[in-house]
Order: C-alpha cells, then structure tokens, then sequence
C-alpha cells in the first residue's frame, strides 16, 4: 500500500535531531510522498531545504493565519517568488484561526484573500486551517469560487457535517487527521464517513495530533497509516481501497507523479 502525508510540519524542532530517521520510518511504512507545510517566511526556506534533502518530501509556502500579524512588510512578495521553486505544490497553510488572538482577523482574512489569489493565478491549490471560524472561511470560499473555480484542500477537518457539505459543494478536498481515531471524537467520526472517497485526503499534521495509541506523543509522517485504518473501519472497506483513493486524490489536487 502506498500512502501520502498531505500535511507535516517536519520542520519544527520537534524534528530537529531525527528528521532524517523520521522520514525513512515513513518510507519504510509505505508513505511515497509528504507535503511539509511552510507558516512564516523562514519555515518556507526550512521546508525547502528538506525538498532538497529528501526525495520524497514537497513543500507547500505561505503564511499561517496564526503569524500574519508578525510578517514583515515584505515577506509576501519573497513568498510569491518562492512559489517558483522546485516541488513547490501548494501554498498554504493560510486560512483562519478566531481560537487564538495572535492576529486580527481583518489581516487574517487580507492573507486568506492573497493566497487564494495567488492559487488561482498560478494553479497551484491551497491549503486552509480553520479553527473556530468555519462560517467565514466558508463565506470567503465562496466569494473567491464567484470569480474562478477553487482549488484546495480543508486541512485536518474537524467542522460540522454542514461546513463539510459547503466545502465539497466548491469542490474542495477534505482531510482527515488523527483527531478522528480519539474516543471521544464521534461527531467527527460521523461527518468523516460522509465525504465521498474522491474527495479524501489523509494527513498527520505532525509533530502535532497523534493518532491513538501515540495520543500525546510526538507525531510523524508515518502515522498517517494508523488514521487511514480507522477511516477504512467507518467506511466499512479494506485498507487497500483507502489507500489507492487517498493516494489518488492527493496525487490530483497536488500533480504529484
């Protein structure tokens, strides 16, 4: 079975002594390929330098809701040039976050705007966190899908089996991460097992979110297999078949070979 992370954040320093050791555990585990996500301007430069590192490692640039605030004036256009560079398939994570006050949520949405933007000006699909703001990531989605048809993914999905139907309606992916295999998380369970299987992706978003039994322990790449099962169980189909579509998809939305 092959499998792809969509969302790793290799890198953090939760990496920094055993990236390398990381990364072969996943290839070892069946993991093909893993999209390591840039949030500020010096996080892109580190996940580009692992695409140059590692084969099997893509990056994705932009500036996380979180840190906007933080961005100097010019770390936007450096962005937008880093898009040019080899196996750069995304960008993002870009989005919106009400949860933490670390930025206004007019610049946040300025920046959700921008990457969008630039996703439909370059093909390049987006990548977007949304934590306590699904109504207005949604409103926003939809006032960009007026101009030009979307190109994206909704990251480590949690929302509402509503938020969920919008989502897909504009043609947006959706991933799963290792929330959906915690006990007490059944209403994601049962939104999960609602997406259809072409529109699937699954992701780590590691060092965060370990799936049970790592719960609380640092996460990686090669996880993602242990979310995979559990989405195998809610769709009540084989390992395998989760694998060829979520593999599939992701190799759509992200031009992966």
């Amino acid at each position: 079975m092959e499998w792809i992370d969509t969302h790793c954040h290799l890198d953090e320093d939760a990496f920094t002594q055993d990236c390398a050791d990381a990364v072969q555990r996943a290839v070892d585990a069946g993991v093909v390929a893993m999209v390591a996500i840039g949030i500020t301007l010096d996080s892109c430069r580190r996940v580009l330098e692992l695409t140059q590192r590692f084969p099997q490692v893509y990056a994705a640039v932009g500036l996380h809701p979180n840190y906007v605030s933080a961005a100097e004036p010019d770390d936007w256009k450096q962005i937008v040039e880093l898009v040019k560079c080899p196996k750069v398939i995304g960008l993002g994570e870009t989005g919106l976050d009400q949860y933490w006050d670390h930025s206004p949520l007019e610049l946040q949405v300025d920046y959700f705007d921008r990457h969008l933007e630039l996703s439909q000006q370059t093909g390049l699909p987006f990548i977007v966190h949304c934590r306590n703001a699904e109504e207005q990531v949604v409103t926003q989605l939809r006032r960009q899908a007026s101009r030009s048809p979307l190109n994206g993914v909704m990251h480590a999905f949690c929302g509402s089996a509503e938020t969920a139907a919008a989502c897909l309606e504009l043609g947006m992916y959706l991933s799963i991460g290792g929330m959906v295999t915690f006990k007490k998380n059944e209403t994601l369970r049962q939104v999960a097992a609602t997406i259809p299987l072409d529109r699937l992706l699954v992701e780590t978003d590691a060092p965060y979110l370990a799936p049970t039994p790592f719960r609380g322990k640092r996460n990686e790449p090669a996880h993602v297999r242990l979310t995979a099962a559990c989405l195998a169980e809610l769709y009540g189909v084989s390992k395998e078949e989760i694998a060829g579509a979520t593999t599939s998809n992701a190799r759509r939305l992200f031009r992966l070979p």
